[in-house]
């Protein structure tokens, strides 16, 4: 009896050993797993449209001082959701580094254009103060860059200060576009489509335009040259380690174009072919900080596969070491053939995360550019 006691207490402690190892692996499963869809891409904000709110899209980022982030956004009020119908520029926030977002819009400027406001980019000056850029678009002839600055953390906004005074006609400022050089320059890369009599060119005229006194005048740049039949659009801009700036430009021939200046954006070099595979959409290229790396997301699509050539997707992000020279770590963010994603804003919240936004409809419900949709993800994913 004494020795069945004994093989019995002995089975049992076998037994209850087993259980709790299974319990911790089964809890270090589970914390991995968290730990790894922590890393991810997830979707925290999503603005569809609806019946009064036909297209919400093109917005940006800034954290704000207390810690809260502010999201900028065109909110369309009426119409079908097309690029020339009534918008406001509308603001949702997050108190926990874009996890979760408040529900309500927030009126950040409201439709000051004969037709709309839009495209927004949002930065942060040397100087401590932020400044919000959007097109204030008056009519297919009339379509200009705006500034206005906030000294108090987006509580209010200055008086609104025209870009461009030098030209007129329908420029286009893409959002999150707009940089502030190490020696304080501010710039920003601008598509000429029609001027004042004349008719709408897909092929526009590009041009770079800084300001040195915080934005309060600004400067053209000469025309970036082209003088071939490439389409050129949408153009971006980053700084150099070497000084020089860089153009990125949205184009047709199945590669984002590119364009250089060394004399801090007042000359161009003439376009010339990217190693960045793409459909005529937008790309938008930042510096990672702390790192020194670039950040690329894009449509990735080189029009190899017929089911989605030409189409604007799938969303796509890469690494540059080398300046551009070569990406690494190519990883889709999104990739249905029904999709279509493009204005793309990036975000980096803090030294672990980043947000991006984006336009992200439907092609056969039609709601191409009418969904905006913020994501969120680890900077240990996008290096895994």
């Amino acid at each position: 009896m004494y020795k069945k006691f004994i093989f019995c207490w002995q089975l049992s402690l076998v037994v209850a050993n087993a259980l709790i190892i299974g319990l911790l692996i089964s809890c270090l499963s589970i914390r991995d797993a968290n730990r790894l869809s922590d890393y991810s891409p997830n979707t925290v904000l999503k603005l569809p449209p609806s019946s009064n709110n036909p297209r919400n899209s093109e917005g940006d980022f800034i954290t704000l001082k207390d810690g809260r982030v502010l999201f900028v956004y065109s909110h369309y009020t009426s119409g079908s959701g097309g690029d020339h119908d009534p918008a406001f520029l509308a603001g949702r926030y997050s108190a926990d580094g874009g996890r979760t977002w408040t529900t309500e819009d927030e009126t950040i400027i409201e439709n000051e254009g004969g037709m709309n406001v839009m495209s927004v980019s949002l930065l942060r000056l040397q100087n401590g103060n932020i400044a919000l850029f959007y097109l204030k678009k008056n009519s297919t002839e009339d379509c200009i860059p705006m500034m206005r600055i906030s000294r108090d953390e987006a509580k209010s906004w200055s008086d609104a200060v025209p870009c461009i005074t030098d030209k007129k006609g329908y420029f286009v400022l893409n959002n999150d576009r707009v940089i502030q050089l190490q020696d304080g320059r501010l710039l920003m890369a601008v598509a000429l489509h029609q001027i004042p009599g004349g008719k709408w060119e897909n092929q526009a005229d590009l041009y770079c335009y800084f300001s040195d006194d915080n934005g309060q005048t600004w400067q053209s740049s000469s025309q970036v040259p082209n003088n071939t039949d490439i389409i050129t659009q949408e153009p971006g801009l980053i700084e150099m380690k070497d000084g020089r700036i860089m153009m990125y430009i949205r184009a047709s021939g199945g590669f984002q174009r590119l364009s250089y200046s060394s004399d801090r954006g007042q000359t161009w070099s003439h376009i010339e072919a990217s190693n960045i595979p793409s459909p005529l959409s937008p790309a938008t290229i930042e510096r990672i900080p702390g790192t020194g790396d670039w950040l690329l997301v894009w449509n990735n699509n080189d029009g190899s596969n017929l089911e989605i050539k030409d189409k604007r997707t799938p969303i796509t992000i890469a690494v540059s070491k080398d300046e551009g020279k070569t990406w690494e770590k190519i990883k889709n963010i999104h990739a249905d053939p029904d999709g279509w994603y493009c204005y793309i804003a990036i975000h980096f919240v803090d030294n672990k995360n980043i947000l991006l936004s984006y336009c992200a409809g439907s092609q056969s419900q039609k709601t191409h550019l009418a969904v905006t949709e913020n994501t969120l993800l680890h900077i240990k994913w996008l290096y895994e």
